[in-house]
């Protein structure tokens, strides 16, 4: 991936927000950081976001889990980044770092909040901003063992948010803020909705394939939901007997995928591609006739955003996130079940016309997401809860 330059003014906006609201240090706190083998899009907006804010003269410090090959401290893109515990440790760690000073001066803290949060409201009393992509729901079970994933969704959904919901949230999509609102019962007034951006590495190119072909990039992991996305496939080849589908991505659930790849006979038609290198994943984008997703719960849908910066529509269900990041009749396509999904792949696949229409939505909305908008965003939700807090200060006597 390409990280982002920020232009004179992003720098500007930021550096005058960070002097006025006396933000010059700034904590983010995440469960992984984006050399961890299991990123995914949450780390991409982290370090994104991270890596502007560094441009514009921040200090940040980025404290994460432990990846494995990787040292326990380093400097990316300009900022810090602390890797300390296990998946499960960095969470009273991290904590207690921040409580003693361990980690330096910190003005202000973003928490990553992606299952199971941090808790900053009970131990830290300056400025903040919770970044919540979205709730994580039926994907406890799907990870873990069911007690564990009992209590996971017990802490998500009725222990934590009591501490959170005088606190400002940011959340990738209105479809999103719409499940913290009615789920966890937070106040709209305290969520803001920033889109992330497009990598400005993702650009239309190259030929497409002879054939059709879909592409499909994500974890290999439950909330994907890769062997669904098989037997829509299958049932699309009835009509489209040519089609390929390419799955880029690695995960506990390779062995998972690959037996339903034998269920249906799909060994010469389904490629597990595994990690590719960026340059492959564009060319693979711009290759593809469609970008497809089954995931079952997404904050975004930050690959879906990437094909479309390369003029490849989508083919997705119809989630939070997803009805988000495709603006649908013009950048894709969303459905619910099986059926209607193998239909409207059917109709993008062998309809010229809708596909031509679709690429071109697709460029069309990707234009319009931007990392640097992202950025100052952002940094203006942590300091107007800085500049709140100092107001009240003042107020009293």
């Amino acid at each position: 991936m390409q990280t982002p330059v920020a232009s004179d003014a992003t720098i500007k906006a930021i550096s005058e927000l960070a002097e006025s609201a006396g933000l010059e240090h700034v904590h983010m706190l995440g469960w992984r950081d984006l050399d961890d083998d299991e990123a995914g899009g949450s780390e991409v907006h982290a370090h994104n976001i991270a890596s502007i804010w560094a441009q514009s003269g921040v200090q940040v410090t980025m404290r994460t889990s432990a990846a494995v090959g990787q040292p326990s401290s380093t400097v990316r893109d300009g900022y810090k980044v602390s890797r300390k515990a296990g998946r499960y440790g960095v969470f009273p760690r991290s904590a207690l770092a921040e409580i003693t000073g361990k980690l330096g001066p910190c003005d202000g803290l973003i928490e990553i909040w992606n299952g199971m949060p941090f808790g900053s409201p009970i131990w830290w009393r300056g400025p903040r901003a919770i970044w919540l992509h979205h709730v994580h729901g039926p994907m406890w079970a799907m990870t873990l063992p069911g007690p564990v994933a009992r209590v996971g969704v017990a802490i998500e959904e009725k222990i934590a948010p009591p501490f959170y919901r005088h606190q400002p949230i940011v959340t990738l999509s209105p479809s999103s803020k719409k499940e913290l609102v009615e789920d966890l019962g937070f106040d709209a007034d305290r969520v803001s909705v920033i889109t992330p951006g497009v990598d400005p590495f993702f650009t239309p190119g190259e030929t497409r394939s002879a054939t059709p072909l879909a592409v499909a990039v994500g974890r290999l992991a439950p909330v994907k939901d890769f062997p669904r996305l098989i037997r829509i496939m299958a049932g699309v080849r009835k009509n489209v007997p040519d089609l390929e589908l390419v799955i880029v991505g690695e995960g506990f659930e390779r062995d998972l995928i690959l037996s339903t790849i034998a269920e249906y006979h799909a060994q010469d038609w389904v490629q597990l591609a595994g990690r590719v290198s960026d340059e492959e994943l564009r060319s693979l984008y711009r290759r593809a006739w469609v970008a497809a997703s089954a995931s079952i719960r997404e904050g975004w849908g930050m690959t879906l955003t990437e094909a479309a910066a390369c003029g490849t529509p989508t083919v997705a269900t119809n989630i939070s996130g997803h009805a988000d990041a495709v603006d649908v009749g013009r950048s894709g396509l969303l459905a619910t079940t099986d059926d209607e999904l193998i239909q409207i792949m059917t109709s993008v696949l062998t309809n010229t016309e809708l596909r031509s229409k679709l690429q071109q939505g697709a460029l069309d909305r990707a234009a319009e997401l931007t990392w640097e908008h992202a950025a100052i965003a952002n940094f203006e939700v942590l300091a107007a809860d800085a500049q709140s807090r100092t107001k009240n200060r003042k107020r009293k006597p």
